[in-house]
């Protein structure tokens, strides 16, 4: 958590506190390694990279978290139709699902982004929610259908209140510890897949001192400019375990 807190923090604050100017502060220290004036060196066009990588969450703990959110309200709703309605609705949804699931989020990305001809944080951030919800539906699903056999929802439905309501009121509040669960693992993910689709230019574009973005600039020149990749890179693993750590412990206290 605090690894998280510590990246979220320079997310908020970004330039204000950082050493140097992520993206425009330029020395004439050009692709030097790190020493006492510059942490984790400098790049090409002199930009101090320790600055950068403590910038570089921002733009990944703004579409990263949007996108999971989006997919989890998604994939709940979808999740609560089919397993409530059963029978015609859920074979039709689930066939649905079972399609979108085959589809890597990557290629999946690189076809729509390039269809579109737009890489803006906002269609990345759709594309992804859409993607992960499908998975947040099978998980709500399967829940919904074990929830519907107890005895609150029946009497629920012989009062007669209607499906919004029994869905919405009745069950959903009950399944909302497993929700919770899926956006933090789905989160992780969500991670990976941004940095993913910058890496191969369809995400987070320069100048952004995004992590993959630096990655993606400089991955070619690891001999000798090996700073340049490694720091970012660590940044991302970084926030990627730490988030999986944070799902780990939430998914224990639901558990007990």
């Amino acid at each position: 958590m605090l690894v998280l807190l510590f990246w979220v923090t320079f997310a908020i604050l970004g330039d204000r506190i950082t050493p140097y100017d992520p993206i425009f502060d330029q020395t004439q220290d050009v692709l030097v390694g790190p020493s006492s004036d510059h942490w984790f060196g400098t790049d090409r066009l002199g930009r101090d990279v320790f600055s950068r990588v403590l910038a570089g969450s921002r733009d990944i703990l703004l579409v990263a978290p949007a996108a999971t959110l989006l997919g989890t309200v998604l994939g709940t709703a979808i999740g609560l139709v089919s397993g409530y309605f059963r029978r015609g609705v859920d074979d039709v949804i689930s066939r649905v699902i079972d399609a979108v699931l085959v589809l890597p989020v990557i290629l999946t990305g690189v076809v729509v982004i390039t269809a579109l001809g737009s890489r803006s944080p906002l269609i990345v951030t759709i594309l992804i929610g859409i993607v992960f919800a499908p998975l947040v539906a099978r998980t709500v699903r399967a829940a919904v259908l074990a929830e519907g056999e107890l005895d609150y929802v029946q009497a629920a439905r012989l009062r007669g209140e209607n499906a919004l309501y029994v869905m919405f009121k009745e069950i959903l509040p009950n399944v909302m510890p497993l929700v919770i669960v899926e956006f933090t693992v789905r989160l992780g993910y969500a991670i990976f897949a941004v940095a993913g689709l910058t890496f191969i230019g369809l995400g987070i574009q320069p100048p952004s001192p995004d992590w993959a973005v630096q990655v993606f600039e400089y991955y070619a020149f690891v001999d000798p400019y090996w700073w340049a990749t490694l720091f970012p890179a660590l940044a991302i693993a970084s926030l990627v375990i730490a988030v999986n750590l944070v799902a780990d412990g939430v998914r224990e206290v639901y558990e007990r």
